[in-house]
């Protein structure tokens, strides 16, 4: 989600308002749900584990007070050890209470440019369950060891209590290794995660190079553009992504949980990727899957930006399976290219919590608590609709900036890449070269080359943007 730096513009703010209001986002938490979450706050389960000893830090975006994971990283004499410490939620909330069944009914923290609507009151999702530096917290730590190569061999997950060091940011991380001074933790993020990148790569995982949008001060106003993430956001992903793969294994082999799953791309279109790839000069050897082809194009030529934006339809269809018994029939998810898992973000969504209390259960070899049983086949619907919610958030607000930051610019004309075309009825969009916008515009439209488009129209009220071949 875009953040808006500095006073927000009253038009935004209202802007801002109106979409909590039609995706009917709750105002507040109740009183009942609230008063739990003080009272929990004060009195968590802490487990006589201790690994305060061990040096970890968090790595979010700056200002982030809701932190999820911890690491450390470590050498081994033939491989390395992954330590990731997952606020534990499970510490704090009692399935059934008045905190769980109101996290239910919100299914994930939403993201605002100017805020959050979060899962879990902030006394615990930014306090006392928070990952914060300098302070004891209770934690599910995974111990993960990889091989030289970089694949896992052996993982496992216990409670306990750790204690961060440092609060650090993905901008620093990239700094102190592009100036060589990472060590320990820092350094072998980037060459762990270089091996966890290969490894994807080499399997036919994918992450698609696509640029974000971001707001920035310009001369007492606003302008938006494009920001390409930092390699240390790779990176970081990738030790994320790893804990992920290592619960969906051990649930699997326990026959008991829930995963992310994600249906591979249906014949006809990959067939019709393949087309579109090959009208616009994207390199697709024989043989070679669609991630091997991602990987390395770059989203500032039209062509290959095009493509990206046109290719999207291989990743459509994500969901989760539970499942208490024999796996599921799909138990994999095509982007991650293995069976996956979400355990590692509690702090901000649901699923994560009771898939966490599912591997601590199959790690200390006990079983499976009956409460979190009976809510797993639950879970699916809950994230299914509750993620829909927060993704017409998320559009809605992004379409509201993009309309106030252009609304005097009626008639103006830019330059832009055609990155879709709507053969059924016509016209298509386009993506700004500056600024960083991507709309409808009418006209015919040459797919994946370079155009002049005009404003034509951008109403904040009804976040609408429209271009015209100019």
């Amino acid at each position: 989600m875009i953040q808006v730096p500095g006073p927000i513009p009253a038009r935004l703010e209202d802007g801002f308002e109106r979409v909590l209001r039609e995706q009917r986002l709750p105002a507040g938490f109740p009183r009942a749900v609230l008063d739990e979450a003080d009272w929990v706050a004060q009195v968590p389960r802490l487990d006589a584990k201790d690994l305060t000893d061990v040096p970890f830090v968090t790595i979010d975006p700056p200002g982030s007070m809701d932190l999820d994971q911890a690491l450390h990283l470590e050498r081994l004499r033939d491989g390395y050890r992954v330590w990731y410490a997952i606020a534990d939620v499970g510490a704090f909330v009692r399935v059934g209470g008045p905190v769980d069944a109101e996290a239910r009914t919100r299914g994930e923290t939403v993201y605002l440019p100017v805020g959050r609507v979060p899962l879990h009151p902030k006394v615990l999702s930014e306090g006392a369950a928070s990952l914060l530096p300098g302070t004891t917290r209770p934690a599910a730590v995974w111990r993960i060891d990889l091989d030289a190569d970089g694949q896992i061999v052996g993982a496992d997950v216990q409670r306990a209590r750790v204690r961060s060091r440092e609060r650090l940011d993905y901008a620093y991380v990239q700094a102190a290794v592009d100036t060589a001074t990472a060590d320990g933790t820092l350094g072998l993020l980037a060459e762990i995660g270089m091996l966890r990148l290969r490894l994807e790569r080499a399997r036919g995982g994918v992450t698609l190079p696509t640029p974000e949008q971001e707001i920035v001060r310009d001369d007492g106003g606003y302008r938006l553009e494009y920001r390409m993430p930092l390699p240390a956001e790779a990176w970081n992903a990738q030790i994320s992504l790893l804990t992920g793969m290592a619960a969906a294994s051990m649930m699997l082999d326990a026959e008991i949980g829930i995963l992310r799953v994600l249906p591979a791309p249906q014949p006809d279109d990959l067939a019709k990727v393949r087309r579109v790839a090959k009208a616009l000069g994207v390199p697709w050897p024989e043989g070679a899957g669609y991630g091997e082809v991602v990987h390395d194009l770059d989203p500032k030529n039209p062509q290959q930006a095009a493509f990206l934006h046109e290719s999207k339809v291989l990743l459509r269809g994500a969901g989760y399976a539970a499942f208490d018994g024999a796996p599921p029939k799909l138990a994999e998810h095509a982007a991650v290219a293995a069976p996956y898992a979400h355990v590692t973000a509690p702090l901000r969504r649901l699923v994560d919590r009771y898939a966490t209390e599912v591997c601590l259960a199959v790690a200390a070899g006990e079983p499976v608590p009956a409460d979190v049983r009976a809510v797993l086949p639950l879970l699916p619907d809950i994230m299914a609709a509750t993620g829909r919610r927060a993704g017409a958030v998320d559009r809605a607000c992004v379409d509201l900036v993009e309309a106030f930051l252009l609304r005097d610019r009626i008639g103006q004309a830019f330059e832009a890449m055609v990155i879709d075309v709507d053969e059924r009825r016509g016209g298509g969009q386009v993506q700004l070269v500056e600024p960083a916008v991507i709309a409808r515009c009418d006209g015919e439209l040459p797919l994946g080359e370079r155009v002049t488009v005009r404003l034509t129209q951008a109403d904040p009220a009804t976040r609408e943007v429209r271009f015209t071949l100019a």
